[in-house]
């Protein structure tokens, strides 16, 4: 292995149609398509190509498979709900408030879900 590779991830989404209108229109990304491939890319400043690929038969993670750092993430929160994503509520150890972002420890967090149900967060990070 080549410890100079970019390395990348990439996520399944179960409808590439939808995909492409919620992180290209609702999150005003940059996206390419592979015609035939069933194949998007976003494409995030400072970052590589992210695959997301077709997979009829998708199942969401658990987990938060993309996160995006902002300077406020009170000020994304609130651009976002205007844009019609839903933030999550959560109860327990990772209690949100009533706008869905975690103030618990860390960084103020704030969870979401793309149309095919992955998990997605804006994340604050003063310093950008």
């Amino acid at each position: 292995m080549n410890k100079h590779s970019e390395a990348f991830s990439s996520f399944a989404v179960n409808d590439p149609g939808k995909a492409r209108d919620f992180y290209g229109r609702t999150l005003g990304l940059e996206i390419t398509e592979d015609a035939g491939m069933s194949l998007l890319h976003l494409h995030i400043e400072g970052s590589s190509r992210l695959p997301i690929y077709a997979k009829p038969d998708h199942t969401p993670e658990t987990f938060t498979v993309l996160n995006f750092p902002v300077p406020d993430v009170e000020e994304a929160v609130d651009e976002l709900t205007r844009r019609g994503v839903r933030f999550e509520q959560y109860a327990g150890d990772l209690q949100t408030d009533a706008k869905g972002i975690f103030r618990g420890g860390g960084p103020p967090i704030a969870w979401f879900g793309d149309p095919a149900g992955n998990i997605l967060s804006v994340i604050e990070q003063p310093s950008l």
